[in-house]
């Protein structure tokens, strides 16, 4: 299985902040959508990296422990944002991302085609389409092994 199949199964939409933007705004959009992470665009709308809860995190918890009343982070998207993006793209085998993604310690995969973004990933979409795929061929051994015929 590839990304491509994930991203058909989950669609191809992509909750996306302009670097410019305060990091008090990428809260809130995280938060609305229920989401942990937005892909950072540049102003021609390129892709210039991820903003992840981590992120998020690593800039203003000790802001928030040092002032628990007016916690507020002014910083903008692109000085905390992560700029070493790791990305995959739609051809990928389920096995080399889950790897890819363990190795780099991410749980979100912005997914680029010729250099466009096409969609996103998570770490649990991933999962999941592998559990997916590992049950579907536990199923067809299991019919093979009792002289099921094979399902379509």
């Amino acid at each position: 299985m590839r990304i491509r199949e994930i991203l058909q199964q989950k669609g191809s939409d992509v909750a996306t902040i302009e670097a410019d933007r305060t990091v008090q705004e990428a809260i809130l959009r995280l938060n609305e959508k229920q989401i942990g992470s937005l892909v950072v665009t540049g102003g021609g709308g390129e892709v210039v990296g991820i903003m992840t809860e981590r992120d998020v995190l690593v800039q203003c918890g000790e802001r928030c422990i040092r002032l628990p009343d007016e916690c507020d982070c002014p910083s903008t998207v692109g000085e905390v944002m992560t700029k070493d993006l790791v990305t995959g793209s739609p051809d990928d085998e389920i096995s080399y991302v889950m790897a890819m993604m363990t190795k780099h310690r991410v749980r979100h995969l912005p997914v680029m085609d010729g250099g466009m973004l096409i969609g996103i990933v998570s770490i649990g979409d991933v999962v999941y389409a592998h559990l997916r795929k590992t049950e579907f061929e536990n199923r067809m051994l299991m019919d093979y092994i009792h002289g099921a015929p094979a399902h379509s």
